[in-house]
């Protein structure tokens, strides 16, 4: 079986480029992993898992019409597929403040000393120009009760900042 890749595409947002990408890479005859796709600040950003019998090298030139038309910067990365072994996050951590410099640092190195495994972050500037506000989502997991994640967290909402820790229960099947 052929290796996975994990290709990365960004360039400014438009419509079309998921659709001109995966026909490209099924063209080639790709096979396609799990992938994460989304705007950021007016970008676009696809980072896909790809594996399929041809070297990165036809890859490339088989996704360089589509890059250069669409004006995205093309990286391409040898990775472990693992698909199918995914730990399934057991707290969701919603933050919510003044926007900052090392909000973000600040609380991932919290989660980190508590053995937190980020699975997903996502975060958005929202508010006025002069006033802007930063809403960040994590899920994850953590064998810490609650209660540990609540306390660890605590001197940030002394700092102004809203924090709420919620358990998640997902039923799958």
């Amino acid at each position: 079986m052929a290796a996975w890749n994990m290709l990365t595409l960004v360039g400014a947002d438009r419509s079309g480029i998921v659709a001109q990408v995966t026909r490209t890479l099924y063209q080639l005859g790709g096979n396609l992993g799990e992938a994460s796709m989304i705007r950021l600040g007016g970008n676009f950003t696809i980072m896909l898992m790809v594996r399929g019998d041809f070297s990165t090298e036809a890859m490339l030139e088989a996704l360089a019409p589509v890059s250069a038309k669409l004006d995205l910067r093309v990286h391409v990365d040898a990775v472990r597929g693992e698909l199918h072994q995914h730990q399934v996050p057991n707290f969701q951590v919603r933050v919510n403040g003044a926007d900052r410099a090392g909000i973000v640092a600040e609380v991932t190195a919290i989660l980190a000393a508590l053995g937190f495994n980020i699975l997903e972050l996502d975060s958005n500037v929202a508010g006025e120009v002069n006033q802007p506000l930063y809403l960040m989502n994590i899920q994850g997991f953590c064998d810490a009760p609650l209660k540990a994640l609540e306390n660890a967290l605590a001197p940030l909402i002394a700092q102004g900042v809203a924090v709420t820790v919620t358990p998640l229960e997902l039923m799958i099947g």
